[in-house]
């Protein structure tokens, strides 16, 4: 039985994107109602993708972290694109309506997509409320450059002397090699829809 629920809770883990995969270009919804894809900006770098949701306390912990990043990044071309890919009938907070809600509360300046069938999140092979991928733009195409958390310290940002998705970027500015590529995502599950 303890296996069975292993292998449940794992049935996303070991597919999607790794480090230096190119990512598929997708088309979702945002909160504003316009559709948002990969493709829709032709003046960036890359991307900070950022899965979350509304619900998640550890999600919510890190929402000013991920604002914060999309504050210095994005002028310098990596802004954050977020996804809520929670079924909303398994988390009725994380409806496209609660999203609307959440980004105009919160004054999001970025894009907050709703990956409504989920296959979003499967292709990148995301589990976790927050989990991070850096993307870098390379001609057309983009590449995972770095997945996991962002920092090392849920509670307290300040606190936090690893901060993977900062570093990942700087590198990636510089014209470095992204020097710690994975780190554990912390969070959440996904809400998966049943089967």
């Amino acid at each position: 039985m303890l296996l069975a629920v292993l292998l449940m809770s794992m049935r996303f883990v070991s597919d999607g994107y790794k480090v230096g995969d190119t990512v598929a270009d997708f088309k979702l919804k945002n909160v504003d109602g316009k559709a948002v894809s990969l493709a829709d900006r032709k003046d960036v770098k890359g991307y900070i993708i950022a899965f979350t949701c509304n619900t998640c306390p550890v999600a919510k912990a890190y929402e000013s972290r991920i604002i914060a990043l999309n504050e210095q990044f994005a002028p310098k071309g990596y802004p954050v694109v977020a996804i809520q890919s929670n079924d909303e009938q398994r988390s009725p907070g994380d409806s496209y309506g609660a999203m609307q809600q959440r980004a105009r509360g919160k004054s999001y300046g970025f894009p907050y997509l709703h990956d409504e069938t989920q296959a979003v999140a499967k292709a990148f092979g995301a589990t976790n409320t927050p989990h991070m991928f850096v993307l870098k733009k390379e001609g057309d195409a983009y590449k995972v450059a770095y997945i996991g958390a962002i920092d090392n310290n849920q509670r307290d940002a300040a606190a936090a002397d690893k901060k993977y998705v900062e570093q990942a970027v700087t590198e990636l500015l510089a014209g470095k090699p992204v020097t710690m590529p994975t780190a554990r995502a912390i969070g959440c599950g996904i809400k998966w829809r049943d089967a």
